[in-house]
C-alpha cells in the first residue's frame, strides 16, 4: 500500500517521492561531509605550506641579501643595492620587454603556488575512490546503506561526481585563496623596499587570467579522469581485501607480461604506447595536468610557455583527443560494473 497522510477527515493523500535531483544532491552532500578532511581541509593545508615555505624563502633571502650588502658585494648597475633599494626608482628602468617577462615570471610563480593543491588533489582522489565501495562493506555499513531508498546506481554516481566534480572544484578553490595569499606575500615585500605593488606585481602579472584558466580546466580533468576513477571504484566494489595492490598491480602485471611478450608488436605498436595509454591512464589520470601529456606541443621553454600551456585553446585541445573520448567511455563502463558488482558483493 502507498504510503500517505491524513488531513483531519479528508481522503488520505500520497507523499511525493524525492526529486532525483535533491537525492544526488543529500547524497553528494554526504560524502562531503564524511571526506571534508580530504576534499576541504588537504587542499587548504597544502596551500598553507605553499605559502608558508615561500614566506621562509623570502625571509632567507632577505638575511642573505643584507649579509651581501654590508659586504658591498650585492648592487644592481654598480650603483643601486638590495635592502637599500627604492623599487620605484626600478621600476623607471623597466622597458616594455621587461616588463612583459615581469609579468610572465609572476603568472608562472602563481601557478606553480597554486600547483600545491591540485597535487594534493591527486592523492585524495585516488584512495577516495579506492576506499569509496570498499570500506562501505568492510564496515558492514553497506547493510544500512542499502536498507535506505537509495539505489546502487545512486550511491555510485553520487561517489564518483564527488571525485570528479566536488574534490576538483574545492581544490582550484584553495589554489585560488593560495594564490591571494602568495600575491599578498610578495606585494608585501615590494612595499617593504618603497615599490608600488600594483606596478610590479599586480600590473605585469594577470592574476584574473589565471584563475580563469584554472577554473576551466574543471571539465577538462573530469573527463580525463574518469579511466582512473571508474577503474579504482571498480577495484573498490570487487576486491575482498587490499584493493590498493589489486588496483595498482594488475595494470602494472599486465604491462609486464606484455612486454615481456612484446605482445603490441602484433599492433606495430611499441611496448611504451601500452604503458601511457593503459596503465598510466588507468592509474595516474586523476592527477591534474595529466591530460598535457595528449598534446604533441607540449614544450616548456621559459616562464612565457606557461601562458600558452594554460590557454584556453591548449586545454580544450585535448577535447579533439581520442585518447580522452576513449578513457572517458572506459571509465564509464568500468562505473557500470562497479554498480553491478555492488548489488551483490556486500561481503566483508
Amino acid at each position: 500500500m502507498n504510503a500517505s497522510t491524513y488531513d483531519g477527515d479528508t481522503a488520505p493523500r500520497a507523499i511525493a517521492a524525492p526529486h532525483p535531483t535533491h537525492k544526488l544532491q543529500l547524497l553528494l552532500r554526504r560524502e562531503f561531509w564524511e571526506h571534508k578532511g580530504g576534499f576541504f581541509w588537504a587542499p587548504l593545508v597544502a596551500g598553507a605550506i605553499s605559502l608558508l615555505l615561500t614566506t621562509m624563502a623570502i625571509i632567507v633571502a632577505e638575511v642573505v641579501a643584507r649579509r651581501e650588502m654590508a659586504d658591498g658585494n650585492l648592487n644592481i648597475d654598480g650603483e643601486i643595492q638590495i635592502n637599500g633599494l627604492d623599487l620605484g626608482a626600478l621600476t623607471g628602468r623597466l622597458g616594455a620587454d621587461q616588463l612583459e617577462q615581469l609579468g610572465h615570471g609572476i603568472d608562472m610563480s602563481l601557478f606553480m603556488s597554486a600547483s600545491w593543491p591540485f597535487i594534493v588533489l591527486g592523492f585524495v582522489v585516488f584512495f577516495y575512490c579506492l576506499g569509496a565501495l570498499y570500506d562501505d562493506r568492510k564496515d558492514r555499513s553497506v547493510l544500512f546503506w542499502k536498507s535506505l531508498p537509495l539505489s546502487d546506481r545512486d550511491t555510485v554516481v553520487s561517489k564518483a561526481l564527488s571525485a570528479l566534480v566536488v574534490a576538483p572544484v574545492v581544490a582550484t578553490a584553495a589554489s585560488l585563496v593560495t594564490m591571494v595569499g602568495f600575491l599578498l606575500l610578495i606585494s608585501l615585500v615590494v612595499l617593504a623596499h618603497g615599490g608600488n605593488p600594483y606596478t610590479l606585481v599586480w600590473g605585469p602579472g594577470s592574476p584574473l587570467e589565471v584563475v580563469a584558466k584554472l577554473v576551466a580546466a574543471v571539465p577538462v580533468y573530469a573527463l580525463w579522469a574518469l579511466p582512473t576513477v571508474g577503474w579504482l571504484m571498480l577495484c573498490s566494489a570487487w576486491a575482498r581485501s587490499k584493493p590498493f595492490l589489486w588496483a595498482v598491480m594488475i595494470p602494472v602485471f599486465a604491462g609486464i607480461f606484455v612486454a615481456w611478450f612484446d605482445i603490441m608488436n602484433l599492433f606495430n605498436l611499441d611496448t611504451a604506447w601500452f604503458f601511457q595509454h593503459v596503465v598510466a591512464r588507468s592509474l595516474l589520470s586523476v592527477f591534474p595536468g595529466f591530460w598535457l601529456t595528449a598534446s604533441d606541443s607540449l614544450q616548456i621553454n621559459g616562464p612565457d610557455a606557461v601562458g600558452d600551456i594554460l590557454s584556453l585553446s591548449h586545454t580544450y585541445s585535448v577535447l579533439k583527443s581520442p585518447q580522452l573520448w576513449i578513457g572517458a567511455v572506459a571509465g564509464i563502463a568500468m562505473l557500470v560494473g562497479a554498480i553491478r558488482l555492488r548489488r551483490w558483493r556486500d561481503d566483508n
